[in-house]
């Protein structure tokens, strides 16, 4: 016989299920990361389906760094939030890693904004793999939000 006092009671289904979309919003991130890398390494031209200017985008001055391609940087920013919402899965009440989930996606969509910016204003081209990029950026933000909040009151209670 099983008493209910004996089972854990920690409802952390809910409180994971914002983890877990994140979790899949970086699976998107990289694979859009490492396809328009893949093209600037190779030097091979993009396929743009439905938005014509990938090519102009990736191409132009703004899409360095140092000399870096952004692709780069946004290959190691989806694998680092991939990295901390495989542990915020893990650790859903954690302080810091839901404080950092908050502030890097901030940083990720502060990043898209200007580089938003850029193709609008100064290169007069939108490249759709940005755009898929920039869209998955603020829902990560916004998931990271909503774990924040519903975390929130199950942290103060401990």
């Amino acid at each position: 016989m099983t008493y209910a006092a004996d089972k854990p009671v920690t409802g952390s289904g809910k409180v994971a299920l914002p983890a877990y979309c994140m979790l899949a919003l970086t699976l998107i991130g990289i694979a859009v990361a490492v396809y328009v890398a893949r093209g600037n390494y190779t030097g091979q031209p993009l396929w743009c389906p439905i938005i014509d200017g990938c090519n102009v985008v990736v191409n132009s001055p703004y899409s360095r760094v140092f000399g870096v391609p952004m692709s780069y940087f946004g290959f190691i920013y989806y694998l680092y939030m991939f990295a901390l919402a495989a542990r915020l899965a893990f650790d859903p009440l954690s302080s810091s890693l839901r404080f950092r989930a908050v502030l890097y996606a901030g940083v990720g969509a502060a990043t898209s904004i200007y580089f938003m910016y850029l193709q609008l204003g100064f290169i007069r081209q939108v490249c759709i793999y940005c755009l898929i990029s920039a869209v998955t950026t603020f829902l990560l933000l916004f998931v990271a939000i909503w774990h924040f909040q519903a975390t929130r009151h199950r942290v103060m209670k401990r």
